[in-house]
């Protein structure tokens, strides 16, 4: 069972993480999270640095601080009648009604998600909303340590913008975002600026929302592959003890932003551990 407390459900995550790089005896590997996966492989990079050759973080979670009251967070607005439902069912997991529902739990979601149709096309809706349906179905175990980690309506207790600086500076970080995602990409550069002797590559995917790899996986492979190469540079200048010559064009080249163009590649990503 994971703690109701942030830093050690935290920590719960990491030594999981590390617990299963253990069992399968890897050495160093390219780590990729996704929304809260982004946060716990950021988490877990900063306690076992050593261990991440490349750590990809795919419209992670958990990065901003939350804002003053009255002040603008950079991310939409959460509409009244949204925040008084998050108030009303906070002594509950996120998807206690959905389990509560029963049999007509795969109803119930595609009542609520219709978008997963259009982004699982090739399968069948009956198929696709059963199977997300037995996947939320079973203990909430992750839900619980999710609310542990979580204050108001969606905020980290503990913002990994404000330790990010401290996870070692050889450690290369690939930052993939939507544009049209409800997770901030301003974020994204502002590691950049923290980490200004690191390398840090920012990606925005344009027409691309929260689930990048879904919705433009073409480019969303591209730039996992581009990364792995980024990493597979490193690994090699390090190995006869030099600091590699386009790292040391990153950190002194001027700050800006990129977006990406979408292009084609049928190349699977070479990632040791996804986390979402």
């Amino acid at each position: 069972m994971f703690s109701n407390n942030a830093t050690n459900a935290e920590r719960q995550f990491v030594d999981s993480i590390e617990e299963w790089r253990e069992e399968m005896g890897l050495n160093k590997f390219v780590l990729l999270g996704h929304s809260l996966g982004g946060y716990l492989s950021a988490a877990y990079a900063l306690r076992y640095p050593q261990r991440v050759q490349h750590l990809i973080l795919i419209d992670p979670w958990g990065f901003p601080e939350r804002p003053p009251p009255g002040q603008a967070s950079g991310r939409p607005r959460v509409p009244m009648w949204i925040r008084a439902l998050v108030f009303l069912v906070q002594p509950f997991n996120p998807l206690a009604l959905v389990r509560a529902a029963g049999p007509w739990g795969p109803s119930l979601i595609q009542k609520f998600r219709p978008d997963f149709k259009n982004r699982f096309k090739d399968v069948d809706d009956a198929i696709l909303y059963d199977y997300i349906y037995h996947c939320n179905a079973q203990a909430p175990s992750g839900e619980t340590a999710f609310r542990s980690l979580t204050e108001s309506v969606g905020w980290a207790k503990y913002p990994m913008l404000m330790r990010i600086h401290e996870i070692e500076e050889r450690v290369p970080i690939t930052m993939i975002y939507g544009s049209r995602s409800w997770i901030d990409n301003e974020t994204g550069w502002k590691v950049k600026d923290l980490r200004k002797d690191s390398f840090v590559d920012v990606h925005v995917v344009k027409g691309a929302g929260h689930h990048v790899y879904t919705e433009r996986p073409d480019e969303f492979n591209r730039l996992v592959m581009q990364a792995c190469d980024v990493s597979d540079k490193l690994a090699e200048e390090d190995a006869v003890g030099e600091l590699p010559q386009f790292l040391e064009d990153d950190a002194v080249r001027p700050f800006q932003r990129t977006e990406s163009t979408l292009t084609m590649r049928d190349d699977p990503p070479r990632v040791s551990v996804v986390l979402d």
